[in-house]
């Protein structure tokens, strides 16, 4: 029996990273040129820490590793937080982005996150637990997910609407 020899990791030792990343979508794009066709990657990354903090990214590269690393350093640049009651949202949002309209409703302890595809990445790396949400007009990720982003930015805790009330 041979044994497999093991080669150095050249990478140093491994750092927890500080948020999880979560690659929503990735296509394949072409550019029309004089020359040809130039086909690109386009990367749609949610990045966050579970406990509020949570960005978006969409960036392009000439393959996939590089379209995906753009999107997480764009991410980091736009973080919000968002504001939790209880592992979930603080009241109900309707918003419109685009063709996507979002509708997110807080839910119960146990109810667990009802979302569909690319909201529930988004809700998931939020860290909102129980939360009962609806996307309705697009199938569109990009869209949806900035839905998510948005919807997030206009939501306030209970300090900030009791502040703005005195």
């Amino acid at each position: 029996m041979d044994k497999k020899s093991k080669k150095p990791n050249n990478r140093g030792p491994q750092q927890p990273r500080e948020f999880d990343q979560k690659v929503v979508e990735i296509k394949r794009v072409t550019r029309v040129t004089g020359g040809g066709k130039r086909m690109r990657f386009r990367a749609l990354v949610v990045i966050g820490d579970h406990k509020g903090k949570i960005g978006i990214g969409l960036r392009k590269g000439m393959d996939v590793t590089e379209a995906v690393n753009k999107a997480v350093n764009a991410a980091k640049k736009n973080m919000i937080t968002v504001p939790l009651v209880k592992d979930t949202i603080p009241h109900e949002v309707k918003i419109k982005y685009k063709s996507s309209k979002l509708l997110m409703m807080p839910a119960r302890q146990g109810t667990g996150v009802i979302a569909g595809g690319a909201v529930r990445s988004v809700l998931d790396l939020a860290g909102v637990k129980n939360v009962i949400s609806k996307m309705i007009g697009s199938n569109n990720k990009t869209n949806n997910v900035r839905a998510a982003f948005e919807a997030f930015k206009v939501m306030r805790s209970k300090e900030e609407i009791m502040a703005s009330r005195k």
